[in-house]
């Protein structure tokens, strides 16, 4: 080829293809007219190609899969995917029948975030379905006369509820992404609080250790247990209040919880209860679309919860860190000692910085920057611990009792994943807070009331139920949003997509964490879903850490270097993940054996296209009524 000064080429002609302007090219090498040698090559060549590309633009996965907390849930979830629903009818139909199951974890008196990818247009959001403050609250509303803070106050009861957002949620789900009507959704959740599930050793423990809260509301009581004790193993539980409630918010919608007569009820209850919510409280309520946080660690996107969760934030922090680190490259105990120093330094900026993003200001930008990261690790010592102290967290002096007792290790959160044949896909981490929340429940609602008033910081520097210590950024002011650890999450790649999340309160975001490292080295979903986990929060300054996973080796090195450890006794954390592996194109479930919890990958294909409309429940969607209506066994 040749190219001149020209500024002018001549018209294209069929004997004369169109060259730039000043460019002359030799004519084509075209294959021997006799024999045509050529073409089987070039038609070789041409299906290696065209299957080159399509093995690099897998568009759908070959299955569906559901992973949750509990069988039933996952169940309802299956059933609403064979009937033709698509991910996001699933995650209502999920997130209801959670609420049902385990109330001790999530339901519709708490809140959560749904983290959501829409395959059609790759539109990715969180929707915020976290309680807000009522309007009456102020920053001191849990301190006693002497200005000391009462942590029962924020436990225990219903001034320690804050407005609830699943409802909304759920509504909002269905309406605007899902495909089949609300009442079909919810219609597995009502199903299995009419007619009752069987307690299970999970439900039957943290019953017995919530039961003297429970007590104490005549209604959660006749609820939730059984001659005011925790009932038996193999006790049908049937809530028809709750299934009421849910009926009702299944054909009015928004509307149906949060102005009305189970508006009225609820107030009323929680007026008479001690609380202070009104009916502005509400009838203000509205689910909020966030950006979520993206960051990019070894070649992967990770997707994650936005403010008010502190979870994307500090995952993209850490591993920013991570990625200067290298700790890959390290062995055992050097290796731990450079997670626990990133975890320290994330949480000590989730105590400064994080909150309400509607109330307070947060520079996201620059606590997600590579370079702020770098910042951050300038003090890492390879070889010594750095003490975390109170005084860098710009709060006042306070005890360092912690409440809780031995429940602190977090199963009072419930996580779900799902991922539909349409590439849609569902991260749900729900939480009422403390075990069974605070304990309340209004009379004639069946509505278990949150404790997530105990998530803000009620007094500045003093620990909340879970040890976490926060500043003025999560002080409690009317009608905000309190500061969440739950973390739901995408993980992608050309190699795969993960989506994960899990319960664990201060603990959620380092579960995550160590399950994104464990994707990315390759590690098979089944492992690291059951992977022995550590953690560490900035303060209180110790590592804690599940049996098995630290050496006696490692534990001597890392108290070498001047780490604190607490062995415990008991495991943390309810991992649900799904995996798709796009280079073998095969879908995989996993649940954490922690749990009781189950993952389903469905082989057949849904209906093809979306169903007709319906306005009436069916009351056996995908005709899989023995596994949502009956006592779900283990293998469920």
């Amino acid at each position: 080829m040749s190219c001149g000064p020209s500024t002018s080429a001549s018209p294209a002609t069929p004997e004369t293809p169109w060259h730039p302007p000043g460019c002359h090219f030799p004519p084509p090498m075209l294959p021997p007219q006799k024999g045509r040698r050529w073409w089987p090559f070039l038609l070789a060549l041409a299906l290696l190609v065209a299957v080159a590309a399509q093995a690099r633009t897998v568009q759908s996965p070959p299955q569906s899969a559901v992973a949750s907390a509990h069988p039933a849930a996952t169940g309802a979830g299956i059933a609403i995917l064979a009937a033709g629903g698509n991910a996001f009818d699933a995650a209502v139909a999920v997130s209801a029948a959670l609420g049902v199951v385990e109330p001790y974890g999530s339901g519709l008196g708490g809140g959560g975030f749904w983290l959501l990818h829409r395959a059609s247009d790759g539109h990715q959001v969180m929707i915020d379905g976290r309680e807000r403050a009522p309007l009456a609250a102020h920053r001191d509303l849990y301190l006693d006369a002497a200005g000391r803070f009462v942590p029962e106050l924020a436990l225990d009861g219903p001034l320690a509820a804050g407005i609830p957002g699943v409802p909304a949620a759920l509504v909002h789900l269905s309406e605007r992404y899902g495909r089949l009507p609300l009442e079909r959704s919810l219609a597995p959740a009502t199903a299995l609080a009419r007619d009752g599930f069987d307690v299970d050793p999970h439900y039957r423990r943290f019953a017995g250790f919530r039961a003297d809260t429970l007590r104490r509301s005549e209604a959660a009581a006749r609820q939730f247990l059984v001659d005011g004790e925790a009932p038996p193993e193999g006790y049908r539980l049937r809530q028809p209040d709750l299934a009421r409630t849910l009926e009702t918010l299944a054909s009015e919608g928004h509307a149906g919880f949060y102005a009305g007569p189970l508006a009225q009820r609820l107030v009323a209850g929680v007026r008479a209860g001690g609380g202070i919510w009104t009916q502005e409280d509400l009838g203000q309520y509205q689910v909020v679309e966030r950006e979520p946080i993206v960051g990019t660690y070894r070649g992967w996107r990770i997707v994650s919860a936005a403010p008010p969760s502190s979870g994307g934030v500090l995952l993209v922090s850490m591993l920013n860190m991570l990625a200067a680190l290298d700790p890959a490259s390290l062995d055992g105990p050097r290796r731990t000692h450079t997670l626990v120093e990133v975890m320290r330094r994330a949480y000590r900026d989730r105590a400064r910085y994080l909150g309400d993003p509607d109330q307070v200001e947060i520079p996201l930008e620059r606590l997600t920057h590579p370079y702020y990261a770098a910042g951050l690790i300038r003090d890492f010592d390879p070889d010594r611990a750095t003490p975390s102290r109170l005084e860098d967290l710009r709060c006042p002096p306070a005890g360092d009792a912690i409440p809780g007792g031995e429940m602190r290790e977090g199963r009072q959160t419930t996580h779900f994943s799902i991922l539909d044949r349409e590439g849609n896909r569902v991260a749900g981490t729900l939480s009422i807070n403390y075990p069974f929340g605070s304990g309340f429940v209004p009379p004639g609602t069946g509505v278990l009331l949150n404790d997530e008033m105990d998530d803000f910081s009620a007094q500045p520097g003093v620990p909340n139920v879970y040890g976490l210590v926060g500043g003025e950024a999560n002080a409690i002011a009317p009608g905000k949003r309190m500061l969440s650890s739950m973390s739901p999450t995408f993980l992608e790649s050309e190699q795969g997509l993960a989506i994960l999340g899990t319960p664990g309160g201060s603990r959620i975001i380092t579960m995550v964490l160590q399950g994104i490292l464990a994707t990315v080295d390759g590690v098979p979903v089944d492992d690291w879903v059951a992977r022995p986990r550590i953690h560490h929060q900035y303060l209180p300054d110790r590592v804690e850490f599940e049996p098995g996973a630290l050496s006696a080796q490692e534990e001597a090195d890392l108290r070498a270097q001047g780490h604190t450890l607490e062995p415990l006794e008991r495991p943390f954390g309810n991992m649900q993940a799904i995996y798709w592996d796009k280079r073998a194109n095969r879908v995989q479930a996993a649940s954490d054996p922690r749990g009781i919890g189950s993952a389903r990958v469905l082989e057949a294909s849904p209906a093809a296209g979306p169903p007709a409309p319906q306005k009436t429940a069916n009351p056996n969607p995908g005709g899989a009524g023995s596994e949502l209506y009956s006592s779900p066994g283990p293998g469920l």
